[in-house]
């Protein structure tokens, strides 16, 4: 019953959040000829399917232990938390199918995923009244920015096993972001630390010309 408690405790910590920000994604204008998310295609304009799974990186993959893994979440918020391997593997995990669109114009579709939301380790920090966005941080040095009610989106998760089984080093294990509403890039491999922002701060790629908004099916891939 402890435990089921504290789960619940933690939906509702994620529901009020997410609360704040959901009206936010409905002011935001829509590409031409787009949409909304529910009518949309399912692969964006200039992408191709693969069955692959290219990796990309910056040149360096991290060899995370479990035993040394931590994520930070700090910044802007009420309570900044600092979560082991064991803590983060306690939150409330969840399954989901998605795809994983790479600037790159390929697409991986379908995609079996297990991890914690996003939202949910936010919600345990409580950003405060003013925060607005989040930068991720890894251990690759890496970092990348999302405004938090694309943060809070239910699909936007932690990821520790892809197609039932641990995430690859390679592709950012043992925990990285997935994004499946934007491009990749802006879900970090390998992560680290989650800062919440009171005012955008761009981050690696975005710093060298890449969109910021990052939506597929705007095209919108550079700046």
């Amino acid at each position: 019953m402890a435990d089921n408690d504290k789960e619940q405790r933690i939906v509702e910590a994620r529901m009020k959040l997410r609360e704040r920000y959901k009206a936010r994604p409905a002011a935001q204008p829509m590409g031409a000829g787009s949409p909304n998310r529910h009518g949309m295609p399912k692969l964006p304009p200039g992408q191709t399917v693969t069955q692959g799974w290219p990796v990309l990186d910056l040149g360096r993959q991290p060899n995370v232990e479990l035993s040394k893994w931590e994520l930070i979440v700090d910044g802007a918020v009420e309570e900044p938390r600092r979560f082991t391997w064991q803590e983060f593997r306690a939150l409330p995990q969840i399954k989901d199918t998605s795809d994983f669109h790479c600037v790159t114009t390929w697409s991986k579709m379908d995609v079996e995923w297990e991890g914690v939301q996003l939202a949910t380790v936010l919600a345990l920090a409580r950003p405060k009244p003013e925060a607005t966005h989040v930068i991720t941080h890894a251990y690759d040095g890496y970092s990348t920015n999302l405004a938090l009610e694309e943060a809070l989106k239910d699909d936007v998760l932690l990821v520790h096993t892809a197609e039932g089984k641990p995430l690859p080093r390679e592709h950012g294990g043992p925990v990285r972001i997935i994004t499946p509403q934007l491009y990749a890039w802006k879900g970090a491999k390998w992560i680290h630390r989650i800062e919440v922002l009171t005012r955008d701060r761009l981050g690696y790629w975005e710093l060298r010309g890449y969109s910021n908004s990052a939506d597929p099916w705007r095209d919108d891939r550079y700046s």
